[in-house]
């Protein structure tokens, strides 16, 4: 799986640590004004991350949550971005602890490649950890391009 172009798409400008949120709603009030602040989408974008969670928790696991829009919503996507937020004391998402949102903003077969990626990565109890007690930017910009693509050369090329 291809790494993410964490220059074009997650930014230090986008990673904002040490966070606090009273609840999930504010976390998520916090995610889509990031989103928005970046230049990403537009402001009806907001109200539909809260309507995907009322739908389903976004919530991944590992202290980890990917707020993001309706599919409906995606028509308010102006580029793709990712932002990234972490909340040391946590955050209640439905009886879950959070630590760190990933708020996704993005359009069509990015959206999926987004999330797919971005749950190969944070699904790794180690790099998950590693992001929750990240001090600086560049950290979690190195852990969020490290998919664990190992380098072999793709199938189609091997000549054997």
């Amino acid at each position: 799986m291809a790494a993410l172009a964490t220059e074009q798409v997650l930014t230090a400008a986008a990673v904002h640590l040490g966070r606090s949120a009273t609840d999930r709603s504010d976390a998520i009030d916090q995610c889509g004004a990031l989103l928005r602040d970046l230049g990403a989408v537009a402001d009806p974008y907001l109200p539909a991350m809260h309507e995907r969670e009322r739908v389903v928790s976004t919530f991944i696991g590992e202290e980890v949550a990917i707020p993001h829009g309706t599919d409906a919503a995606r028509a308010h996507v102006r580029t793709t971005r990712l932002g990234f937020l972490q909340f040391p004391q946590g955050v209640d998402w439905g009886g879950h602890r959070v630590s760190v949102c990933i708020p996704i903003a993005a359009d069509g077969d990015e959206h999926i490649r987004l999330l797919s990626t971005l749950a190969n990565v944070l699904m790794d109890s180690a790099k998950a950890k590693a992001l929750r007690e990240a001090t600086d930017a560049d950290t979690v910009l190195a852990l969020l391009a490290d998919t664990g693509d190992d380098g072999e050369d793709d199938p189609e090329e091997d000549p054997a």
